[in-house]
Parts: structure tokens; sequence; C-alpha cells
């Protein structure tokens, strides 16, 4: 036979091609890569002045390469290009007289080249000149602009010494002006709107004005108008109880009430036409009780104790009980099991034997064409095939039988892996039947139970009750007093304690009497009265200011209006204890107040 060579099929020409391939490969994945196309679209917008596109552009480089070097120093080259740029044309701004526009390019050309000197230098140019703008404002009393301006250094350069006093200069200036517009609306009468002012001024610029000590004055003289008067003397002790009479007197009244709304309780007469209540008590009566009931209790005690069957023995033989027919179910269900793996074994068996004798034929008819295609070969013409080697006298013919093999090969691990289951599962509850024997023989067969009796034994409860009758005439003091209903009700103060002897033989412990003393009671009784009477006084405070609220409410379209404005002080003044929100957040807004409770002094 003739052989001919190729000299593409030798092993070192074949792995001289795959290097080749392989570099290729490489060079062009690394021309096509994401971060040499970003670094690519970089250069070409850097050279076009397309700053902020080339900025992205090597962003996404460095994001697809965080450390490469060429990238990081390309952005860096682009930055300080991009930041010469900009200061170029704030220097044409700052020609031109707009510091505002020029401060705002240089941080952001700051923000892209903090090394820049150039950018560093007309900066502190731009914000020294803003500073002088504004204190030239400030000498031609234009504060809100001066403000302004000041605020706009300080937030470029917080730092700056002459800002810095700048912004003292203009907060003293209105503060100062503040101070002069409370003390015209003070001398005006318009006590609430020069508290406002007052406050306002001490917000701006705190010990700048005496404003604080001018707003405590103010307050106090609206306190003192809108106060609501509670005009009460001594109670009138028709009882000759003074301990109790003593409880009902107009220091006990106004400690109860609260401080911080304007509620005055005085001893002499009120101003005519003013708001508030008189009240009058007197104590009609103060009744002491006291009693001894007779009563029984009971004690158990233990008696003995006897025998009786371990409950607990008949649980755990319960539990053994099934767990041991839990047991015979899973011993039955492991026989069936294992009947269907020998049955299966004995088909994988025969299946194998199958496969066996028809693997011994293929070979012995292969061998055979094998054998006689030598010996046709030998007498056929050369070039010529001869029929008897034809591949497929070899082809495979026990696909059936080995695919047969195959299957129940498969279900025979299958039903394997499902008998080791079952087994496990079998010695598991075979150690639960075990441990359930043990419990059961463990518990006795009887157990001590204890025997209790009931001892009865005489107790006594002492009870010692105080009750004050007090008789008020609360009326308007707008209304006759004369005309006033008088309202009485009795107040009671009770203490009651048990008392027994001591029986040792059952463990009853001696208790003796401990009663509180009836000058403790006949106190408590008198604070309880005040306690309520203050509760009525208090709804009759309710429902005037709560008118003043109402009022204020109506006007609250234009909250910056001064008649306005005195009505809400005042209502606010009088709901100092709970603030309504919609007129102080209204009132505190129209009058630029940052700390709306320092209308209250707080």
């Amino acid at each position: 036979m003739r052989s001919s060579f190729d000299p593409s099929s030798s092993p070192l020409a074949r792995r001289l091609g795959l290097v080749a391939l392989t570099v290729v490969t490489l060079l062009a994945a690394a021309g096509c890569s994401p971060f040499a196309r970003a670094l690519k679209e970089g250069d070409t917008f850097s050279s076009q002045q397309k700053w902020a596109e080339a900025e992205e552009a090597y962003l996404r480089a460095l994001a697809e390469e965080p450390n490469d070097a060429e990238a990081k120093a390309k952005l860096l080259k682009l930055r300080q290009q991009w930041s010469a740029e900009i200061v170029q044309g704030a220097r044409v701004k700052h020609t031109e007289g707009d510091l505002a526009g020029t401060t705002s390019l240089l941080v952001r050309a700051l923000q892209l080249d903090a090394e820049s000197a150039d950018a560093r230098m007309l900066l502190a140019q731009t914000l020294d000149a803003r500073v002088e703008v504004a204190q030239k404002a400030l000498k031609e009393d234009r504060l809100p602009e001066a403000r302004a301006e000041f605020e706009a250094v300080l937030a470029v350069d917080e730092g700056h010494v002459a800002a810095r006093k700048g912004v003292i200069g203009v907060q003293t200036a209105l503060a100062r002006r503040w101070f002069g517009t409370a003390q015209r609306l003070e001398e005006e009468g318009k006590l609430g709107n020069a508290l406002l002012a007052y406050v306002r001024a001490n917000q701006e610029r705190t010990g700048a004005t005496p404003a604080l000590d001018r707003a405590e004055a103010v307050r106090r003289k609206l306190q003192d108008e809108i106060a609501f008067l509670v005009v009460t003397g001594p109670a009138e002790d028709k009882a000759e109880a003074p301990d109790v009479a003593q409880r009902l007197s107009p220091g006990r009244l106004s400690a109860l009430l609260p401080q911080e709304v304007p509620i005055r309780v005085v001893t002499a007469d009120a101003p005519k036409d003013h708001e508030g209540v008189r009240l009058g008590l007197s104590v009609e009566r103060v009744m002491p009780v006291k009693s001894v009931e007779q009563a029984q209790k009971s004690q158990r005690y233990l008696v003995t104790s006897k025998a009786v069957p371990n409950p607990r023995r008949q649980q755990t033989e319960s539990a053994l009980l099934e767990q041991e027919r839990t047991l015979e179910d899973v011993e039955r269900k492991l026989s069936g099991v294992l009947r269907d793996y020998l049955r299966k074994q004995d088909e994988l068996s025969q299946a194998r034997e199958v496969a066996t004798r028809c693997r011994s034929r293929e070979r012995q008819a292969c061998s055979t064409a094998l054998a006689e295609c030598v010996r046709a070969f030998g007498q056929s013409k050369p070039g010529e095939v001869p029929k008897e080697c034809s591949p497929s006298r070899c082809n495979p013919q026990c696909e059936s039988e080995e695919g047969a093999l195959s299957q129940r090969a498969s279900a025979a691990q299958e039903l394997e892996r499902r008998l080791e289951s079952a087994q496990e599962g079998a010695e598991t509850q075979r150690r639960e039947v075990q441990r359930g024997r043990d419990a059961y023989y463990r518990e006795p067969l009887t157990v001590d139970e204890p025997v209790y009796a009931d001892y009865p034994y005489d107790v006594e409860l002492h009870r010692l009750s105080i009750t004050a009758s007090v008789t008020e005439r609360l009326v308007a003091l707008s209304k006759d007093a004369a005309a006033a209903s008088p309202h009485s009700e009795d107040y009671a103060a009770m203490h009651e304690d048990a008392a027994n002897k001591a029986y040792d033989k059952v463990g009853v412990l001696a208790d003796p009497v401990q009663l509180r003393s009836e000058s403790e009671l006949r106190v408590e009784a008198g604070d309880k009265a005040m306690q309520s009477i203050a509760q009525r006084v208090m709804e009759h405070f309710d429902v005037y200011r709560q008118r003043r609220v109402e009022d204020a409410r109506r006007g609250m379209v234009r909250p910056s209006a001064e008649d306005v404005v005195e009505t809400a002080v005042r209502a606010l003044l009088l709901t100092a204890d709970a603030p309504p929100q919609d007129i102080l957040q209204a009132l505190s807004q129209a009058r630029g107040l940052t700390r709306p409770e320092s209308i209250f002094g707080r």
C-alpha cells in the first residue's frame, strides 16, 4: 500500500498553529475590550476639548481597570486642562464684575484640580471683593443684601475672618432694628406685636440688645392683662375641723392649678369686668366612722399523706404501647421492602446472565466474520474490498439485552437505598422502644399524695373612714355672687386592715391592727375636696381660653396683620401648656421666628 505524508497533520505543526491562533485571539480581544474602547473614546473627546464626555469615558475605563496607571494619568491631565479653561472664563467674569458667577466657576475649577494656584489666588481675590461689597451694603443699611453676600462667602470659605465679623455685624444691626421696632410697638400699646419683635431681636443676636429682659417684662404685662382670676379666701370652718379647712386654703388651690398658664388665685377684690370666678368654700362637717366586723378565714394545712397509683407509670405505659405498635408497622414495611429487593436481585441476575450469553454470541460472530474477511482479502484482486469484509457483520446485536440489564440494575439500586432507609428507621424505633421500657420500669408503682385540711379561724376587720362635707359657691366675676347656687359634696377617705391571733399549729401568724391615723385621713379627705374644686375651676378657665382661641383662628387668614397678632399672642399665652400648632406655626412664619417656643420664654 502507498502512504502519503501531510505536514499539517504532524504534532509540531498543530501546536504551532494553536499558539498562533491564541496570540491573534488575545490581540483582537485586547483591541475590542470595554477598557480599550473607553480609553480611546476619552482620547478622542479630549482632543476635541469635550471635557465632560472625556471625563465620563475615562471613568468608565477606570471602572473596568481601577489600577491602570495610563487611565489615571490621562484623567488627571484632562481635569487640569478643564480646570485651566474654567479659570480663564472666571477671569473674564471677574473683569465684568460678576463676582457670584466668578465664585461658582472657581469652586468648580478647584473641584477638578485642587492644586491649581491660579484658581486659589483668584478665588481669594473674589471673596475679598464680595466682602467689601457686603461691608458697603452694611454701612448703607442694606442688611438683607449684606447678609446674603457674607453667607455666600462663608459657604465657600467658612474660616474667612472678615466674613464672620460681617455676619456678626449684620446680626447686631438686625437685632437693634427689631429692638427699636419693639420699643415703638410697646409705646403704642401693641404688646403682642412688641413681644414677637423682642423675641426676633434676641433671635438675631443674643446679648446685642436687652431684648430678652424686655420680652419677659412685656410677657408679664400680657399675662396680667389676660389672667383668669380666682377670687377666694379662707374656707369657713363650720365643723370646727381646722386641719381639713387648712387643706382648702388659696395657696393649696394655686399649687394644684397649672403653672404654665396665667391663672391667678387672689384674696383681694378683683378689678371690674375682669375674667375670672369667685369661689366661696365652707366645711360643713367632718364625720369619722370606725367599725369592727367579725369574719372568718380558713388556712389549709397538711394532715398526712397516702399512697396512690403513680399516674406517670400509666403515662409511660401508654407511650410504650404506642412505640411498640409503631415498631410493628416499621418492621412490616421493612419486610415488604426486603422482599421486593430480593425479587429484583433475582431479576437482575437473570438479565445479567442473558446479556452475558448475548455478548458471547456477538463476539463469536464478529471473530468468525473477521477470519473470513482475512481469507477473502488474500484471494481478492488489488484495490478490491471483498464483501466478506463488510463492517455490518460486527454491528452490536445485544442492545435490548443491555438496556434491560441497565434498567434492572437501576431499580435494584433504588430498592437497596429504600431498604437501607427502612433498616435505619427500624433500628431507631427499636431504640425508642428500649428507652420507653427503661422509663416504664424506673417509675414506682405508687407515690405519696398529701392530704390537706382547712382550719377556720376568727378575723376582725377594722375600718376607719373620714367623710368631709364641703360646700362651694363658684360664680363668674361678671355675675352676682349672691345668686350662685351652692354645691355640696362629700369627700371620703378610708382605710381598713384585718387582724387575727396566731395559730401556730396550722401556721397562721399573728397580724395586729395597723390602721392609718385619723389625722392622716382627714388631710386626705381635704386634699380630695381641693382637687375636685380645682378641676371645676379649670373647666371655667377652659371655656374662657377656648373663646380666645376661636377669635384667634378666625384671623389666621392674615397672620401678619397687627390686630391679628395681638389676638393670637394672647390666645397662645392662655394655652401655653398645649399651644395650638396652627396658630403658633402661622404666627412664627409671619414674624420669621425659628424657635416658636421662645414666645413662652422657654
